[in-house]
């Protein structure tokens, strides 16, 4: 533990210290076109996050209050909306993750492969679970006063397999760890402005791996919690920054991901805003980010405004590189998810 402690003071210190020179930007020359760019891949009205593929290989997609299921190469399909499926008020940004069968440390229960759990922004705040045939309850509840803002689930291990979730409180935000028994507990009571497509860095991923990786529009900075509740500065992203402008989402490029896979991105309607978006979801291909240089383990990054995006590899220090743009109207949203191209 010692020396993972001083790994990360290293890198920190370096990225305090050099500042922006801590890291490698390579947006190519002056007017040069981006190596990647996502183009608009599927219209999907109020889409507002992914998550990555389901067992039989498809996406879970939240939109308009809902959840459907995709297909790569095929049309969403309504996820049971009978009188006990999901649903909930069209406007927030309720963003959703999926489980796998990873057993809770010191429980005696797991997470259920395929179960989607969605944050409940409204009052009263919470967490609400999706079983694999579309069933929904009450999962838990937040302090009161909180707004969740994001949600993943820790495959790593440092944080127990425990579901992470972020949220907006007076000043700051606050990191909840959840049991599969609805157990909620603190990791973090009062930790800079956070929210987004929050994830778990794999161990690779330098002196943060097993920390949870979350992104800070009004700074432009990628920030790192480690299961104690410390707080790290993993990068600056280097990209304009601000409310509906700044760096929104984030995704890990997973193992053996190669030329044939694609990412994908939600992009949101927002009617009078600066970039209202394409009511879309976005992809980029493969072969695009290989050529960019993209590799398994990366960090991909995404500014809500334009879905900018930077490529983040952290070893002994952290490196970032401009890497795609989008559609300027873009309004990006929730996680950058991985599959299987069509």
């Amino acid at each position: 533990m010692k020396g993972v402690k001083s790994a990360r003071s290293l890198a920190t210190s370096l990225v305090v210290f050099l500042g922006l020179g801590a890291f490698v930007f390579a947006p190519g020359a002056a007017g040069s076109a981006l190596p990647a760019r996502w183009r608009s891949f599927l219209r999907v009205p109020a889409v507002v996050d992914l998550t990555e593929p389901r067992t039989d290989g498809s996406l879970t997609v939240a939109a308009d209050g809902a959840l459907s299921l995709l297909r790569v190469g095929g049309q969403p399909t309504p996820f049971d909306r009978g009188s006990d499926g999901y649903s909930t008020a069209r406007g927030p940004e309720p963003y959703i993750a999926l489980a796998s069968n990873e057993k809770v440390d010191g429980t005696a229960c797991s997470f259920s492969a395929d179960t989607v759990y969605a944050i409940e922004p409204s009052d009263p705040p919470g967490v609400v679970e999706i079983d694999a045939q579309g069933r929904s309850r009450r999962f838990a509840d937040l302090e009161s006063g909180a707004m969740p803002n994001g949600i993943a689930f820790d495959h790593v291990g440092g944080f127990g397999h425990r579901l992470l979730v972020t949220a907006a409180v007076s000043g700051g935000t606050a990191l909840f760890a959840l049991d599969c028994a609805g157990g909620v507990s603190t990791i973090a009571p009062h930790s800079p402005r956070l929210e987004g497509g929050i994830e778990v860095a794999p161990a690779s991923f330098g002196a943060y791996g097993g920390d949870l990786i979350a992104p800070d529009e009004y700074s432009g900075r990628i920030r790192a919690i480690d299961p104690q509740g410390a707080v790290h500065t993993v990068a600056r992203s280097g990209l304009p920054s601000g409310a509906d402008v700044g760096v929104e989402s984030v995704g890990f490029v997973p193992p053996r991901f190669d030329r044939t896979g694609a990412a994908y991105l939600a992009d949101r309607r927002s009617p009078g805003n600066p970039h209202p978006g394409t009511d879309s979801i976005l992809r980029v291909s493969g072969a695009d980010l290989v050529s960019a240089g993209v590799r398994p383990g990366d960090l991909l990054v995404a500014s809500e405004g334009g879905a900018k995006t930077i490529g983040v590899r952290c070893a002994r220090t952290c490196s970032v590189r401009k890497i795609a743009d989008g559609p300027a109207a873009s309004h990006a949203e929730g996680h950058i998810v991985f599959a299987p191209g069509p």
